[in-house]
């Protein structure tokens, strides 16, 4: 880590105050000058970090965003499973290629893209539960569907503008596993941060690779990750089987850029 404030690089995170970017920030903070890109919604922030306002639907926004920054973890979606058209098209897919352009106009050369597992999400509702980032897309849905197309133009920027673009299909974030689906799903807070900071200091050309903790039970292939990035998952959400696996509830849902509930925040403040 660096040894001072004045040596760390300056960090962009849009979608800052989404379920995700509250869980990792405080974890990225010692390592990092964060940048935080609220829209609407406000989330209490760091004296040191820096705040800024806009809208990912507009690119001049988002270039006011990005100026004078070393990378961007771009976490603004709309997360929902049923995500309608018009926020996929709008949100997503434009938002997107708005951080990628900006990225490339402003010499920014890493971006760190939240994808999901729902880019393969038909493989898990037809009953194929090993899944590996080398397999045909398969969406389960506008959103699904959304995140493939920014894997998919983060190659393209990665091929024709030398950009470094790495995609984490993020699982189930969660401060703790909550059903039976998340022992094998299960993406703990620190393992994400690991999975982010290892993705920024890359210098890996391109990148996919399933974002989950290092689950005895995970059917989702997290090789790429821990062989290219040199990920080292902390968690695993068979400590939690005990008590999750009579449970009857599945969340198949990806609710990471809303805001977290106030019990859930004093967890993490709580560390």
């Amino acid at each position: 880590m660096p040894e001072s404030k004045t040596t760390r690089k300056r960090v962009l995170i849009t979608g800052a105050a989404g379920a995700v970017g509250q869980g990792v920030r405080p974890l990225l903070l010692p390592r990092y000058a964060l940048r935080v890109m609220f829209h609407r919604t406000a989330a209490p922030t760091d004296p040191d970090e820096e705040v800024v306002r806009g809208d990912i639907r507009s690119l001049d926004d988002v270039r006011r965003a990005v100026a004078g920054v070393d990378a961007i973890v771009h976490l603004a979606a709309n997360p929902h499973v049923e995500a309608p058209w018009a926020d996929a098209l709008a949100i997503n897919i434009a938002g997107t290629y708005h951080v990628y352009e900006a990225a490339r106009e402003l010499g920014v050369r890493k971006v760190v893209l939240a994808s999901t597992n729902h880019v393969s999400g038909y493989y898990e509702l037809e009953g194929q539960r090993w899944v590996t980032p080398e397999m045909p897309v398969r969406p389960d849905g506008y959103y699904g569907a959304s995140k493939a197309f920014g894997e998919a133009l983060g190659r393209y920027y990665a091929d024709a503008f030398g950009l470094s673009i790495i995609c984490l299909r993020i699982g189930s974030f969660q401060p703790r596993p909550q059903d039976r689906r998340h022992l094998s799903t299960w993406l703990s807070p620190r393992d994400l941060a690991q999975l982010t900071w290892r993705a920024i200091e890359s210098d890996v050309r391109f990148l996919v690779c399933y974002a989950i903790s290092g689950n005895t039970r995970r059917y989702w292939d997290i090789t790429s990750a821990q062989r290219v990035l040199g990920y080292e998952p902390e968690d695993n959400a068979e400590e939690f089987a005990g008590e999750l696996e009579q449970s009857t509830e599945i969340d198949m849902t990806d609710d990471f850029d809303a805001p977290l509930p106030e019990d859930v925040l004093k967890t993490f403040e709580a560390g």
